[in-house]
C-alpha cells in the first residue's frame, strides 16, 4: 500500500489550528504534516510524499494563491484551499487556479474531515467497473476527446491535456452521460462529494475552467452547454453539427 495514501499537509501560519488539526485528523486516521512557511509549504507539497494538501490563502511572505501556482505548475495533488468566510473572491480565484475545493474559516473539523474523504474518494485512481454505452477497456470516446479512467489521461485529438483532479471527474461524469441533462445538484454529488449549497458556484467555476482546456469543438462549437437553472450537457458531435446547421438555415 502506498505509505502517502493517507498523509496530508497543511500549510498555514496558524499553529494552534495545525495542532487543532494535527490531532483531530490523526484520531480519523490520517498522517498530518503541517508547516507553517510558504515557501517551504511549496516544496513539500511537490515531495510526492502526501496524498493531499490543505492550503491557507492568508500566508506570511507569497500568499497561498501563489503556492497553489507553483504546485500547480508541476503537480495535479489535490488541494483544498481555507478562505475567509464571506470572501467569495478568494474562492473564485482559488478555484479558478485549480484548487479542488475550498472551506471558509472558522470551519468545524468534522466537515474538513468529511470534504478530504470526499476530494480522497473522487481522486482515488483505481480502476472502476465498467458497463456504460460507450466506454470500453477503461476509455471513454467522444469525438476527438479521450478520457482514459485508469491512467487518468485526458486526450484531445491524441495530445494531452492536463486537468486537475475535480476537472478530470467532471470531464467523466459529462462525458458518461454525453447528449443528456447532468443537474447541478449531481455534479456537486458525484464531483465535489458534497451537497449543492446557496450562492455556491464552485462546479460552474470548474466547468469554465473545463471549457478553456478541451477548447472548442472542430465545428467552432462549445463542447459543454448550460441548461440555464438546471446544470450542463456536454453535446453529442452530430448534435453541434445540428446546432450549425439550424443556425446556417436561420441566418439563411
Amino acid at each position: 500500500m502506498d505509505s502517502s495514501a493517507n498523509r496530508i499537509l497543511v500549510i498555514d501560519d496558524d499553529t494552534e489550528l495545525c495542532d487543532l488539526l494535527k490531532d483531530y485528523l490523526r484520531l480519523e486516521g490520517f498522517e498530518v504534516e503541517a508547516v507553517h512557511n510558504a515557501e517551504a509549504g511549496a516544496r513539500r507539497a511537490l515531495s510526492g510524499e502526501h496524498a493531499l494538501v490543505v492550503l491557507d490563502v492568508m500566508l506570511p511572505g507569497i500568499s497561498g494563491f501563489e503556492v497553489l501556482r507553483r504546485i500547480r505548475e508541476r503537480s495535479g495533488i489535490p488541494v483544498l484551499m481555507l478562505t475567509a468566510r464571506g470572501d467569495d473572491v478568494d474562492r473564485i480565484v482559488g478555484l479558478e487556479m485549480g484548487a479542488d475545493d475550498y472551506l471558509p474559516k472558522p470551519f468545524n473539523p468534522r466537515e474538513l474531515v468529511a470534504r478530504v474523504r470526499a476530494i480522497k474518494r473522487r481522486t482515488a485512481s483505481a480502476a472502476i467497473e465498467m458497463g456504460s454505452a460507450g466506454v470500453a477497456a477503461g476509455r471513454v470516446n467522444v469525438g476527438d476527446i479521450e478520457l482514459d479512467r485508469a491512467s487518468r489521461r485526458v486526450l484531445r485529438s491524441g495530445l494531452d491535456i492536463e486537468l486537475t483532479a475535480v476537472e478530470f471527474n467532471l470531464l467523466e461524469e459529462l462525458l458518461l452521460a454525453v447528449g443528456r441533462l447532468v443537474s447541478r445538484e449531481e455534479l456537486y454529488k458525484r464531483v465535489l462529494g458534497h451537497g449543492l449549497s446557496p450562492y455556491d458556484r464552485s462546479i460552474d467555476v470548474h466547468v469554465s475552467n473545463l471549457r478553456k482546456k478541451l477548447g472548442r469543438d472542430a465545428s467552432g462549437m462549445e463542447r459543454i452547454k448550460t441548461v440555464r437553472g438546471m446544470g450542463y450537457i456536454y453535446t453529442r458531435p452530430q448534435d453541434l453539427s445540428d446546432v450549425k446547421k439550424q443556425a446556417w438555415k436561420e441566418k439563411n
